[in-house]
């Protein structure tokens, strides 16, 4: 009797063992099926690119959609309590990995948990925002990449008055985006800097922005959009004033340069979001804790110039620029 269940306990240890090595290797071989729950602001190109390029990431890394990975992707149609609530309904489903394509989205999920993963994307200024203490010390649960390179707005600005002669520059944002407000304030530092004046007008929804763009007509040189998530969804209407009113149309990131702005020093927000979407893989293969990544930022800027815009809205170009931008192709 003692021999029996010697070896029934021999037995089940063995097949406990043999459970745990199946486990580890079914979740190794990609048998576990991942939710990624997905917060977007707003839809407009660059923030959408941003996502494809997370999700190609993860694809390229074993990581794919309808094989192992289920994206449960949410848009906050830039409404902030529809953000708070996609916050709340992603942490409440218990995902394994939250995406957060924005600063408001990514501040509603980390108000929502301190335990999910959350990596971030198309933030403008993460510390100033609250959502990691540093770039060498994001917090415990999230990380992730800032779409700012410090020599993009002085690139951009510097080229609007020195070589453009904008001595006026308008600006329309909205003053409750707090990424829109660290990047007004650095075009004004820069501005004044080069003795140019900056006449800004403040929105709040998108609805607005045609308006903003005609109370800026007979009293600047040229408009300056920054990234700002409810301008750039509504940027045909700041586009159309332009073209009309001959007002060179500057940019802060290469998605709107390709919809009709003159210039813009940026990077392709496509590769942002592959950039994001390793970061991920790490946190989802186990490698790292988001504590232990860096936040990262985008490659080194380039200021590309728009030929067709420019001929639309009154901007001469000179045989000079060649040295100084890439032309859109």
């Amino acid at each position: 009797m003692r021999k029996s269940l010697l070896l029934l306990s021999s037995v089940l240890a063995g097949s406990l063992m043999l459970a745990g090595c199946s486990s580890e290797k079914d979740a190794a071989s990609g048998d576990k099926t991942y939710t990624i729950g997905v917060t977007q602001i707003v839809e407009h190109p660059s923030l959408d690119a941003a996502y494809e390029g997370f999700k190609k990431a993860l694809a390229e890394n074993g990581y794919k959609e309808g094989d192992n990975v289920k994206f449960d992707v949410q848009n906050a149609q830039n409404d902030q309590s529809n953000s708070q609530s996609i916050a709340k309904k992603l942490v409440g489903d218990k995902v394994d990995l939250i995406f957060a394509n924005s600063t408001p989205s990514a501040l509603h999920v980390l108000n929502e948990t301190k335990e999910i993963p959350i990596v971030f994307t198309s933030v403008t200024d993460p510390v100033g925002a609250g959502l990691v203490e540093s770039f060498e010390k994001p917090g415990e649960n999230i990380t992730g990449t800032t779409d700012t390179n410090p020599d993009a707005i002085p690139q951009t600005v510097g080229f609007m008055v020195d070589e453009a002669g904008a001595e006026t520059i308008g600006v329309i944002y909205n003053s409750g985006e707090q990424n829109s407000e660290v990047q007004v304030k650095q075009v004004n530092e820069i501005a004044k800097e080069k003795g140019a004046e900056v006449v800004e007008v403040s929105i709040s929804t998108s609805a607005e922005v045609k308006q903003a763009a005609e109370s800026l007509v007979g009293r600047v040189d040229a408009i300056y959009i920054p990234k700002d998530n409810t301008v750039v969804s509504a940027l045909e209407s700041v586009i159309s004033v332009a073209n009309d009113k001959d007002i060179p149309l500057f940019v802060g990131e290469l998605d709107s340069l390709k919809r009709g702005g003159v210039a813009a020093s940026g990077f392709n927000y496509e590769d942002l979001g592959y950039q994001t979407g390793l970061m991920a893989v790490k946190i989802l293969n186990g490698e790292k804790k988001p504590s232990e990544i860096n936040v990262e930022t985008p490659e080194s800027a380039v200021l590309t110039f728009n030929k067709a815009a420019a001929e639309e809205q009154g901007l001469e170009i000179k045989d000079e620029w060649a040295d100084l931008v890439e032309f859109l192709e």
